[in-house]
């Protein structure tokens, strides 16, 4: 043990939402982290190109900067907290702290999704600590549980609620039956979505943050964008309420399974079983459902965003990387969890494979013979329905209604195909809107 140490010295990259979380908790914890860690945290860098909001935290000016490269190259940061967000420059700087010997911690999901194997060999090759706990599920100790506490175990499945954006809208338009617009409008104005949310509900993040848990479970990498992704634009609040009339609740799901063919991953809105643990997960919450050949089903809950949820978990990676720092057991646990990589033996089974139940909603004329075509042509594509509703009545042969099919299980290719001949229909309108359904006869 290095006892000649009387300080961790850490260097932080960006003064965001997190970033602020961050120093708030070790200024205030910093009496119980010293006590649990041994020696004091020492803040001696920061940066970030906004030098307001260093005064507002009353962040010192000799220790604030606006040139990130200042506090990458500064000989006596021990540990660089990354939390500037996106590709670049945070690739470059972390590769570049890296490079002089400095210990990583980041949140950065996109950066890991994309650039997994690049940061990853570098870090081992470095023999550095790399962590990234806050980069899935916020502050929820997912990752460390995953790593450490199922490392003797063969993970099956991952089917999880990982974006609280999307969550929290979906919670509010079933409780409120209010439309899409008008709850993402209320969400942004209460700080819970982005101006742009594109990345939110369009299913980007989940299928980001998938990317790194495929990667942590079944030592397979996969880029986010050959996840086959669906967001919540398209859900409408008669959706949920027929959810809940079927015994279900729709949400944003993200699901990947480890298979003999391969890795079946996607993200999607689902019907899950009110009797399934992530149905009664409500707002910004996330949770990660994990089943595997020892513990079995085990779940993962909490806050999946905010400064302080998360700020706690970048500030569990800085306490587990100075212990690392403070005993000289640097690289002792493999980044990824895995010391000797299988990925050649592993691939992608593409989501089209998949199979199971579909909620199915297509807007048509209320005219005779409709049904039996919308019908004829899920017929020919080899997909049996296990009911079929018309939601109400039309007062002219001119006006549209929703119709709703449950299918029994069938392929996403042919659900996808046949969907694709129905929205061509003369008699369809505004296309047609897809959910897979988590069955209520699955194990639990």
């Amino acid at each position: 043990m290095n006892s000649e140490l009387k300080a961790i010295k850490v260097g932080l990259l960006g003064l965001g939402n997190i970033g602020t979380g961050t120093v708030d908790i070790l200024r205030r914890n910093a009496d119980l982290i010293e006590s649990r860690l041994g020696v004091p945290i020492e803040l001696v860098r920061v940066a970030d190109l906004n030098a307001e909001r260093a005064k507002t935290l009353n962040i010192s000016k000799n220790i604030f900067t606006t040139n990130a490269e200042e506090v990458v190259n500064d000989p006596n940061v021990q540990v660089v907290i990354e939390l500037i967000g996106g590709i670049e420059p945070a690739r470059s700087l972390m590769l570049k702290a890296m490079d002089n010997n400095k210990h990583i911690v980041t949140a950065n999901k996109a950066l890991l999704a994309i650039h997994w194997d690049e940061l990853v060999t570098k870090a081992e090759k470095k023999r550095i600590s790399f962590s990234f706990e806050a980069s899935v599920g916020g502050g929820i100790p997912l990752i460390v549980a995953i790593r450490r506490g199922l490392v003797a175990n063969h993970i099956k499945r991952i089917t999880g609620i990982i974006n609280g954006t999307c969550n929290y809208i979906l919670s509010r338009m079933a409780s409120e039956q209010k439309p899409f617009a008008e709850v993402l409008a209320q969400a942004q104005a209460n700080g819970f979505a982005e101006a742009n949310p594109a990345l939110d509900v369009d299913g980007i993040d989940a299928a980001q943050k998938l990317a790194i848990l495929i990667d942590l479970c079944f030592d397979t990498t996969i880029h986010p964008e050959d996840i086959n992704r669906c967001g919540i634009t398209q859900i409408i609040p008669l959706d949920l309420t027929t959810a809940a009339e079927l015994g279900y609740r729709m949400k944003l799901i993200c699901s990947a399974t480890n298979e003999n063919n391969g890795v079946e991953a996607w993200v999607h809105p689902t019907l899950v079983p009110i009797k399934h643990p992530l149905a009664s997960v409500e707002g910004v919450f996330n949770a990660v459902y994990i089943e595997d050949d020892n513990l079995g089903p085990s779940l993962y809950f909490g806050r999946g965003a905010g400064a302080l949820p998360t700020g706690s978990a970048i500030v569990a990676d800085l306490i587990s990387a100075s212990r690392d720092i403070l005993s000289g057991a640097i690289s002792r646990m493999p980044i990824s969890g895995v010391r000797i990589r299988g990925q050649a033996g592993n691939h992608i089974s593409l989501a089209r494979d998949a199979h199971s139940e579909f909620y199915i909603r297509v807007t048509a004329l209320d005219q005779p013979g409709v049904l039996a075509n919308i019908t004829g042509v899920l017929g020919r594509h080899n997909v049996s329905i296990a009911s079929f509703i018309q939601r109400g009545r039309a007062d002219t042969l001119q006006e549209a209604v929703p119709v709703i099919i449950v299918t029994h299980e069938a392929s996403y290719t042919n659900i996808k195909d046949a969907l694709k001949e129905i929205d061509t229909l003369p008699v369809v309108k505004n296309g047609s809107f897809l959910a897979r359904i988590i069955s209520a006869t699955a194990e639990l």
